[in-house]
């Protein structure tokens, strides 16, 4: 069987509060065999924690999302600072970086503390999960800006949903990109041709459950065990069979969450695909 990662899940959700068991045996007996639990504020944070600790196959990610800075209280910064100090199950940072979408917090605010998040993902050597919704000018600015002083970055796009020019930037940045359910839907066709592009050893798999179920689930509660349905539609895209898929994406996540299996966060070159206009990004 396939062996895959969900790189973004978030298991503490109320909505897996009375079956979370049963969910990581589906998730299993579907190939799923780790799972990120994601973190977007100090409690759910401490919760992924929490749940890396009680189950072996999640890890957890910790930060403090776009749409919650406003809400963060004194002393939750340094919490977050402390949880990926401190424990081992810690894997990564975030999820962190902006939104447009919604009207939760002052743009300078989230500026700030994706700042923040950045600076800590590079001291900890720690990936950074980022969140981009209606934003990408912005994220593609601020990680630009980061590049430019530092190099290479170590992070990924969850979710990603944007344009082909703002994935090449990306790639050109070291960032991986990670599809979830959103790639398996109709009304996705230039999503899907972006995602035909990606270079091999840069493409990533999630669920983002408990949303975003893809087809043919939608409208039921995500879990881990469906990202199998966004993988083959994946598959398909760029090429690959769904075992190729399975036995890539498990290396590159392996390889930018290093407190996974040991690796060593830096893309390897060696299964690179051509994109826009004929460039090959590294």
């Amino acid at each position: 069987m396939a062996s895959w990662i969900d790189t973004h899940a978030h298991l503490d959700d109320e909505r897996f509060h009375t079956d979370l068991p049963a969910v990581l045996e589906r998730a299993q007996q579907s190939g799923v065999n780790q799972i990120l639990s994601i973190g977007v504020d100090r409690a759910t944070s401490e919760n992924a924690v929490r749940l890396a600790q009680q189950h072996q196959p999640v890890f957890a990610v910790v930060g403090i999302q776009p749409n919650h800075v406003a809400e963060a209280e004194t002393g939750d910064w340094d919490a977050i600072v402390a949880l990926a100090q401190s424990q081992p199950r810690v894997v990564g940072l975030g999820e962190s970086g902006l939104d447009r979408h919604w009207d939760r917090a002052p743009f300078p605010l989230q500026e700030e503390y994706f700042t923040r998040h950045l600076e800590l993902s590079r001291r900890l050597k720690l990936p950074l999960v980022i969140h981009c919704r209606e934003a990408e000018a912005d994220v593609v600015r601020m990680l630009r800006a980061d590049y430019d002083q530092h190099g290479p970055l170590q992070a990924l796009m969850h979710s990603f949903a944007g344009s082909l020019e703002t994935a090449q930037a990306c790639l050109e940045m070291g960032v991986y990109l990670s599809f979830a359910g959103m790639l398996t839907y109709k009304t996705a066709g230039e999503l899907r041709a972006v995602a035909a592009q990606v270079p091999h050893n840069r493409l990533l798999v999630e669920t983002d459950c408990p949303y975003l179920a893809p087809s043919p689930m939608r409208g039921k509660r995500n879990e881990p065990a469906f990202v199998v349905h966004t993988a083959s539609v994946l598959a398909e895209l760029v090429g690959l069979s769904i075992e190729a898929l399975a036995m890539q994406t498990t290396q590159n996540a392996r390889q930018l969450f290093e407190r996974i299996a040991g690796g060593t966060g830096i893309p390897d070159s060696t299964s690179n695909i051509k994109i826009h206009s004929g460039e090959t990004i590294a």
